[in-house]
């Protein structure tokens, strides 16, 4: 109450002055002021001047004093106090003097300015002692406000109260106060009786009830709050607690009924996001009071407790009040109203403030899930979507948002329908946290994501699904690259999602998703090949995301190719990463993951039985799978695991061998060991009446069965081992003999046991000889006998398949088995391949067995063929036997070789002569198929001269019985001029001496010859119409195949019969031959008229002749008996062929020429035809334009100048060298020919003209001299460049011509007339290279010969 009798009021400082100046030390001179007060009031200031204390107090304790005198007043006392010796006079004599009249002033002057300077005065006396003033002025603010006895306006409660806001250090524009200490202000928050007094003020004061000024009241509570709690002098217990229920519904209902936002923060605090990098920071820019309340459990407090129980009296009158005035609303209720006019707000801080207190206030400890589910009621979550909506993707609002949109999910259903609403506003969001690494809310968004997919089927657009498949595969595929970091929640989340979606209805058959797939599957599993513990869980639910891809490519509304395209790339992903890795890493996989991965495997393998299963099951068993699965039952040797491990071993054993053959593998897993060495021991126990260990034997011998197949180390990796399963293998045929005499074990069965038992005895002979049981053996063999096992079907190791071969004591039953395997038809045999092999009993394995030439292989063969001659009605059996015998050699050319040792020359004289076969066409086209195969692969050395091969000889020429006429030849004969023409080839190597001479004097066929070649001849220039693709063409080219090789047979089987000029009379003289030939008047028209086949087959004919002629004319030095005509036509036809389009031709009559100039018969009686002849230098000059100006060399010439080197190194031979040779090979062309020499073009017959050119004295010293250098630089290069020969190894290949196909067989011949000519080259770049380097040596030793004459 105020006193308007200033005498009152001085007698009351009066009083006040006489206590401090008695408790006070007395001041240094006495003064008096003009009002005669006492000189201890009195204090002297920098000036010179005083100030009266009294005198002050009076003068702003009087409501009338004139402002401008109280304004006058506190500067100076403003400026005194900032004088450090007026100051420690004030504070050590008078500190409390002015506490009263200060506040007073407050109260009493509507007046801004002053109202300004009391408060800035207040601070600096607060600032500068010790506390005690400090809250004296908080205690005496606190009465006057509680008093409730005061009506002041606005402006002087706004100023009171910023004054208490001063005092309590919450204004940082007063520079000065800022080093205000901070225990201080905490032992004034420390005291309870400030709260009372502020909960007094807004419960006593309607005028207060304002929104600002409410606002700063509540604030300067949250700052008291804030100290005492964080005060390092407190005793840690929470003041407000006692007042909770109070604070919150006062703060609430402000801030539901506040339309400023100034307020609402000061209600709801700024985003605990913002910065504080100080103590001192303004009011708006700081955590306001129900922030503060709610991190600290006040929200549940409420909730938990009742109203009643509180400590004060005061709080309860207050509570009910309160209640009162809201008709006993619960505090959720009138908190979820309040929320939405801030959320609504349109400054961005008061809804980011919202937020955070929404966050706050639901994950509160101990808040229930109701109070959530009322604010989802309450529509908060359209408000929170709205707002991220309008976020664009500002980080502290995305986070916000998204952070109470995972606490409003708690809810369930009730969040469904909201969720459904604002699903649209996630898929942008999601865009934006997934390119972020690690977002905070990364993992919170994605699972708002996976919910609205699995809780709200049916309702996402393949639209939306398409665009979140496309991020969630970026994100993985950054993951993996390293470009970004995921959470292992957010990585779970992802794979869950995708595996959400591909069980959506509206996602089947969408292509592009299952794209998406593929690529996410090999995202997710390359991000999770690492060994540490950290990523199993990613690991497991990766797995899962791949067997869920599998499952997806078997959906219906895909494609064919879809599906096995999606099923491939998975199966991929399986075999080229996850396998190898797995392999590599078990050692350090916990028992979980590795259960994981073994079950995704199974998975796979049980999805499907097609290609795709095989294809994994074959990567499995490469990866030596069952040595690894007993290798992880050893690392775990729990139930869990060994019933994993044999389940999927019977499961991997159904798709590789079929027909359920796992079966009892599956039977037997509860009874198997986890120690596969214990399955040994369970082999060499008798199982007589025991079913559960036969059903163990049974499965002990599938998987050493299945083992042994795919070179798996389970049992036999070291020789211990191999014995150890010999003798369980022998110890198991012995205990067990009794049983197997009393009923024989089924196919299979025994087809494993044969297996077993020849692998190990196959690799006992291999390696170190263990001993065997004798008995054991002659066990198996009596089971092999009479049990009806299927060797053709069965799959076995191929050293099992060997030592099966080599055991003579079973030749019967093999040769049994081979001939069901003929009959079966089945050539190719079962498709199970394993590193490159195969182990079915197929024509590949018998023909391995075969060409080995060490087993029994080549004479079971043979043998089952001549016992099938010798039995009437096995006309289709011995078909299918010959036919084996074709393959065989076709595929292993060795096979010829052991066949023909073995005797199949006897098996075929045994079809032609000893049977009912002998008139069977159909036998007789099989078996000349196979005689030309044998023929043509086998060793000249293998075979023998008997007589078995000319009986077979005869019969074949029994086709020629009655003569063929030129135009009857069909494909069966013309297949036995190509066997007829292979015998001759051998006899000139010494073989078959006795069948080449009944073919060379055979009269049906020479008679048949004549005929053929007696009409092509006639046919002239129409002849070139007829090339191989006619009936005469072929028959035409076959005949001088034919003669060829005749021609090269004669001088082997009958040296000095022939006398080769008689090939050369003239038609006068001409007589028939007795033997197979066609004259050279015949061979000249034929390469004349004839077609290019027929030129070249001719022209090889032609040059064998002319050189036998040559040779027996150097030979017997005889001259010849043709005319000089007859050799001109045959010069004009070699002239004329010598620049042909096909180069052997062109090269034959080269050669052919050559040697016709070399006799030097046109030069004889003193004649000029060589010199004369233009053709000759015709041919010389374009040489030696294209061998020194390549570019000037007309183009048909270019490619072919080989030809032409014969002639000119022949001309340059000649006892008298044409003189245009000289002008022709010049200087300047050698000099050229010289310059233009490189390693690439250097050719023998280019080396070969230069050294005749240099021997005829047309190289000049200097010439040879570069010729020299250039040779030994090509020398040099040549050296480098030699490798191994690949063509010659294609042309081996080419040696194996089918002979169903003439085209093929004429090939193959015309190839083998090629590879035995000298003078000319087919057998590839390194041979080439070869014969120019002996022809480049044989020049530096001429060279040298002549230095040293």
């Amino acid at each position: 109450m105020f006193f308007n009798d200033s005498q009152e009021l001085d007698l009351d400082l009066a009083e006040e002055a006489e206590t401090l100046s008695y408790c006070d030390p007395p001041p240094a001179p006495p003064q008096t002021c003009p009002q005669g007060h006492r000189s201890t009031l009195i204090l002297k200031t920098q000036q010179g001047g005083s100030i009266c204390l009294l005198c002050f107090s009076n003068l702003l304790s009087n409501p009338l004093s004139p402002t401008l005198y109280i304004s006058y007043a506190l500067s100076q006392l403003s400026q005194a106090l900032s004088q450090p010796q007026f100051l420690h006079s004030i504070l050590s004599f008078h500190s409390h003097f002015l506490v009263s009249p200060l506040v007073k002033a407050l109260s009493s002057y509507d007046d801004d300015p002053i109202a300004r300077q009391v408060t800035d005065i207040i601070v600096d006396l607060c600032g500068s002692d010790d506390g005690s003033l400090c809250g004296e002025f908080v205690a005496r603010v606190s009465d006057m406000l509680a008093s409730g006895t005061l009506a002041w306006s606005r402006r002087q409660v706004f100023m009171l109260g910023k004054s208490l806001f001063k005092s309590l250090n919450f204004q940082p524009c007063i520079s000065h106060f800022s080093t205000m200490k901070r225990n201080t202000m905490a032992r004034v928050a420390g005291q309870k009786f400030p709260f009372i007094k502020v909960f007094q003020i807004i419960e006593s004061y309607d005028e207060l009830r304002s929104e600002e000024i409410r606002g700063e009241i509540l604030f300067v509570l949250y700052k008291i709050s804030i100290l005492q709690y964080t005060s390092e002098d407190g005793d840690g217990t929470d003041v407000l607690l006692a007042f909770c229920p109070k604070i919150l519904y006062l703060v609430v209902d402000s801030l539901m009924k506040t339309q400023i936002d100034d307020v609402r923060l000061n209600c709801l605090g700024l985003s605990s996001t913002a910065s504080v990098t100080s103590f001192l920071i303004p009011c708006k820019f700081n955590d306001a009071l129900l922030t503060v309340l709610s991190q600290r459990g006040f929200f549940a407090n409420v909730d938990s407790k009742d109203a009643s129980s509180m400590n004060s009296y005061d709080s309860d009158n207050f509570i009910q009040a309160a209640e009162d005035g809201k008709d006993g609303l619960p505090l959720n209720i009138i908190f979820a109203e309040a929320i939405k006019g801030p959320l609504l707000s349109s400054d961005s801080q008061v809804r980011q403030s919202s937020l955070d207190l929404l966050f706050h206030y639901m994950s509160c400890q101990g808040a229930s899930g109701k109070p959530i589910q009322f604010l989802v009621e309450e529509n908060i979550a359209d408000y929170v979507f709205e707002i991220l909506r309008l976020s664009e993707f500002r980080d502290p609002v995305v986070n916000s948002c998204i952070k109470v949109l995972d606490l409003l999910s708690t809810a369930g259903q009730a969040f469904k329908q909201r969720l459904v609403v604002g699903f649209a506003t996630l898929i942008p969001v999601v865009r934006y946290v997934a390119e972020v690494p690690f977002h905070p809310v990364q993992n919170q968004t994605l699972k708002l994501i996976r919910n609205y997919i699995s809780d709200c089927p049916g309702i996402l657009t393949t639209s939306q699904i398409e665009e979140l498949v496309l991020v969630f595969t970026r994100m993985l595929e950054k993951h993996t690259d390293g470009e970004m970091g995921m959470l292992p929640d957010a990585f779970i989340t992802v794979c869950s999602v995708f595996v959400d979606l591909m069980k959506y209805s509206s996602s089947h058959g969408n292509l592009n998703l299952a794209r998406s797939v593929q690529e996410a599957s090999k995202h997710a599993i390359l991000s999770c090949l690492d060994v540490s513990e950290k990523h199993a869980r990613q690991l497991l639910h990766a797995l899962y995301l791949l067997k869920e891809a599998y499952l997806y490519g078997h959906e219906e509304n895909f494609t064919s190719s879809s599906k096995v395209e999606l099923r491939n790339y998975v199966l991929d992903i399986c075999t080229k990463y996850l396998l190898p890795w797995f392999v590599t890493a078990i050692n350090e996989l916990e028992e979980e993951t590795t259960l994981g991965l073994l079950e995704t495997f199974h998975s796979l393998l049980l999805l499907d039985s097609d290609i795709q299963a095989l294809k994994l099951a074959k990567a499995l068993v490469s990866s030596s799978w069952i040595s690894f699965s007993f290798g992880c039952l050893g690392l775990y040797p729990t139930e869990k695991m060994k019933c994993r491990v044999y389940l999927m071993l019977s499961s991997l054993v159904d798709v590789i061998l079929g027909n359920d053959a796992g079966k009892p593998i599956r039977d037997a897993a509860l009874y198997l060991p986890a120690d596969p060495i214990d399955l040994l021991f369970f082999l060499g126990q008798k199982s007589s009446h025991n079913l559960e260990l036969s059903s163990c034997q049974s499965a002990a011998l599938l998987i050493l069965y299945t083992s042994s197949l795919y070179d798996e180390s389970i049992f036999f990796s070291r020789l211990a081992d191999e014995k150890l399963v010999l003798a369980s293998l022998e110890q198991y045929l012995l205990v067990n003999s009794s049983d197997f005499k009393r009923g024989a074990p089924d196919s299979l069965s025994v087809t494993r046991l044969v297996n077993l038992y020849g692998l190990f005895r196959g690799l006992a002979k291999m390696s170190y000889q263990i001993p065997y049981s004798s008995k054991a053996e002659t066990i198996l063999f009596q089971l092999m006998t009479e049990n009806e096992w299927d060797l053709p079907s069965a799959i076995l190791h191929s050293v099992s398949l060997k030592w099966l071969f080599q055991q003579e004591k079973i030749g019967k039953q093999l040769s049994h088995q081979i001939l069901k395997f003929c009959r079966s038809n089945c050539s190719n045999g079962i498709d199970i391949l394993v590193h490159g092999r195969n182990r079915v009993l197929n024509v590949t394995a018998i023909a391995e067995i075969v060409a080995a030439g060490d087993s029994y292989g080549a004479t079971i063969i043979v043998c089952l063929l001549t016992e099938l001659a010798k039995d009437d009605g096995q006309e289709h059996d011995i078909i299918s036997v010959v036919n084996l015998v074709e393959t065989i050699i076709s595929i292993f050319p060795a096979g010829a070789n052991q066949l023909c040792l073995c005797g199949i020359g006897k098996a075929l004289y045994t079809l032609y002569y000893d049977t009912s076969y002998s008139f069977s066409l159909q036998i007789l086209k099989v078996t000349s198929a196979m005689t030309f195969r044998i023929l043509s692969l086998v060793q000249p050395e293998i075979l023998s001269d008997d007589e078995n091969w000319l009986a077979v000889t005869m019969k074949l020429m029994e086709h020629f019985e009655p003569p063929v006429a030129a135009d009857s030849w069909n494909h069966e004969s013309l297949l036995v001029i190509g066997i007829l023409s292979l015998v001759l080839h051998h006899s000139t190597n010494g073989v078959l001496v006795e069948a080449s001479k009944s073919i060379l004097f055979k009269t049906s066929l020479i008679s048949a010859i004549n005929s053929t070649i007696s009409a092509a001849t006639l046919k002239g220039p129409a002849l070139v119409d007829h090339d191989e693709g006619t009936s005469l063409g072929q028959s035409l080219i076959f005949v001088l195949l034919l003669n060829y090789f005749s021609f090269r047979s004669l001088p082997a089987v009958l040296p000095g019969f022939v006398d080769w000029q008689s090939f050369f009379d003239p038609p006068t003289r001409m007589q028939p031959l007795s033997f197979i030939g066609i004259h050279c008047r015949d061979l000249c028209r034929l390469m004349h008229f004839g077609s290019s086949p027929v030129k070249l087959v001719a022209s090889y004919s032609l040059l064998e002749l002319l050189t036998r002629l040559s040779d027996q004319r150097y030979e017997k030095h005889f001259e010849l008996r043709c005319t000089i005509k007859f050799l001109m036509s045959i010069i004009a036809v070699l002239q004329g062929l010598i620049f042909y389009s096909h180069l052997g031709v062109a090269m034959n009559c080269g050669l052919c020429l050559s040697i016709i100039l070399g006799w030097e018969m046109l030069d004889m009686q003193e004649t000029t035809m060589i010199e004369k002849n233009s053709w000759s230098r015709l041919i010389v000059e374009e040489l030696a334009m294209s061998l020194a100006a390549p570019c000037l060399a007309p183009k048909s010439f270019i490619n072919y100048h080989k030809p032409a080197i014969p002639v000119a190194v022949t001309l340059l031979k000649l006892q008298k060298i044409p003189g245009w040779m000289r002008s022709v090979f010049d200087d300047t062309c050698i000099s050229c020919i010289i310059e233009s020499l490189s390693a690439s073009k250097l050719s023998t017959e280019m080396v070969f003209l230069l050294r005749e050119l240099m021997n005829s004295d047309f190289l000049k010293a200097e010439q040879i001299a570069n010729l020299n250098r250039v040779l030994q630089a090509c020398r040099k290069e040549m050296y480098a460049d030699i490798t191994q020969d690949k063509r010659a190894e294609e042309h081996e290949k080419k040696m194996a011509a089918t002979p169903d196909d003439l085209g093929e067989v004429c090939e193959y011949l015309i190839c083998l007339i090629s590879t035995e000519s000298t003078l000319t080259d087919s057998r590839g770049l390194d041979f080439r290279n070869k014969r120019v380097l002996e022809e480049i040596e044989l020049f530096f030793r001429t060279l040298t010969m002549e230095d040293d004459g």
